[in-house]
């Protein structure tokens, strides 16, 4: 009774973080205009949100394999900390510069609650409890989704912005209260190697990496780009090397000799570019080329918070009772069917027919990312699990990083009309390439088993 009390507790806590990260990204966003017109620099107004991302991104790994080294709770504990830290110095902001150093700090404790909390449903949870729980966590995010703007629009008209950053704190605490009485772990006591030169040589990398994608995105074509992308493969190629040698490897290249961890990674990687290019094109088609308003284009989105919920509860239901390849499979075709109906859309799509196809697209990302989550947590051992739930994170981040980056290239400088819609088609076949791709990669995973700890 006591064990059953203790994981409830663990859910809950866990299910809090998760929902402090999943509703930051769309809060902000809501409250970024009036944070302008009240601090100013303008300019600096894409940086607030790139720098969280960057510093997420980085993290994100690294959180990960100290998680293996010296426990999930003092790791979890750190990250919350470091989190609410950023949110209150945010909340606390007086100019644009000093948002953005904050929101730089707030991002670093993101990358352990977007971590971490995977890592210890891996090790409180039974195989088929997983799928289960990680719905839950799904769930959390559909409803981000949908609750965030509108919090958002809410503390900004009837308080004041400070508020969207000072909400964290009570949460925060209260997630650091149930974990620490409920979650409990052994952690051998020895000096621990931290792999501080593979840290910085893929801080800098992924660095100059997102500066030159970001520079690529507004398709600057400048010597900047030229000397970043050098630099990118420059650490990147001493960052493999550094991996390779060290005792304890930030990130294991020997998790990516086995084939669940690599097929799950490459997958979640082309998943996260085809969901941050649906999220972001769908609404640019209903307002620049149907005509539509902003309303309207959230309507349009609105299914697939709520599908992504249904598919993840689904694999919970058929995770025991049927392969790992056969989910795998379903859930890419399904992605596979609603890129499909993308391309179908006309000048006078009705938003009836846009609902279809996000309630479509919805079912196939809860499906596969929840799939591939419960994968990563049964296919390594405890010591490595933190770092394989870090590499998979880091795919789904890089995928929607580089996805929004690259997909923009295809856009048209027109925001209107047929020029834009030629340009959104091509976007939209490029998806159907890539989903046929995701199926393919998953189609590897055929003839394999997956044991609870399988290596």
């Amino acid at each position: 009774m006591q064990k059953e009390s203790n994981q409830n507790h663990v859910v809950l806590s866990l299910l809090i973080a998760t929902f402090l990260t999943a509703i930051e990204g769309t809060i902000v966003s809501t409250a970024m205009p009036k944070i302008v017109e009240d601090l100013g620099g303008s300019q600096l107004y894409t940086w607030v949100i790139s720098v969280y991302l960057l510093a997420t991104v980085i993290s994100t790994p690294v959180f990960g394999k100290l998680a293996d080294l010296y426990g999930r709770k003092l790791m979890f504990h750190l990250g919350v900390i470091i989190f609410l830290i950023g949110s209150t110095l945010s909340g606390l902001s007086q100019t644009m510069e000093q948002l953005i150093i904050f929101r730089l700090i707030q991002g670093i404790g993101a990358g352990a609650l977007a971590t971490i909390p995977m890592t210890i449903i891996g090790d409180v949870f039974s195989f088929e409890q997983r799928a289960k729980i990680q719905g839950w966590i799904s769930s959390v995010w559909g409803i981000a989704g949908v609750v965030g703007p509108l919090v958002g629009g809410f503390i900004v008209d009837t308080i004041t912005w400070h508020w969207i950053f000072f909400m964290n704190l009570p949460f925060g605490i209260i997630s650091l209260i149930l974990l620490q009485q409920a979650l409990q772990e052994q952690v051998t006591k020895k000096k621990q190697i931290v792999d501080y030169a593979g840290i910085v040589t893929f801080s800098i990398s992924m660095t100059s990496f997102l500066f030159a994608l970001n520079i690529l995105k507004e398709q600057k074509q400048t010597w900047h780009l030229f000397v970043l992308v050098l630099i990118t493969i420059i650490f990147f190629c001493f960052f493999l090397w550094i991996e390779a040698k060290g005792e304890e490897p930030m990130l294991p290249l020997s998790l990516f000799r086995n084939r669940f961890i690599t097929v799950s990674n490459i997958v979640s990687f082309l998943i996260g570019f085809i969901l941050v290019a649906v999220t972001f094109y769908i609404p640019l088609w209903v307002q620049g080329v149907s005509n539509l308003n902003a309303t309207l284009s959230g309507i349009a989105m609105l299914p697939m918070s709520i599908t992504w919920i249904f598919g993840a509860t689904l694999t919970g239901r058929l995770i025991g009772k049927t392969s790992i390849t056969k989910i795998a499979m379903l859930g890419g075709f399904i992605i596979l069917v609603g890129c499909a109906g993308l391309v179908f859309f006309q000048t006078n799509t009705t938003i009836s027919w846009m609902m279809v196809i996000t309630s479509v697209l919805g079912i196939g990302f809860g499906l596969s990312t929840t799939l591939f989550t419960v994968v990563v947590q049964s296919a390594v051992e405890w010591n490595l699990r933190g770092a394989a739930m870090g590499s998979i994170n880091l795919m789904r981040n890089l995928g929607q990083t580089i996805g929004i980056s690259i997909s923009g290239l295809w856009l048209s400088d027109q925001l209107q009309g047929a020029e834009l819609e030629a340009s959104l088609h091509v976007v939209f076949v490029i998806l159907i390439g890539l989903a046929v791709l995701g199926l393919l990669v998953s189609g590897l995973l055929i003839g394999k088993k997956l044991n609870e700890t399988s290596s």
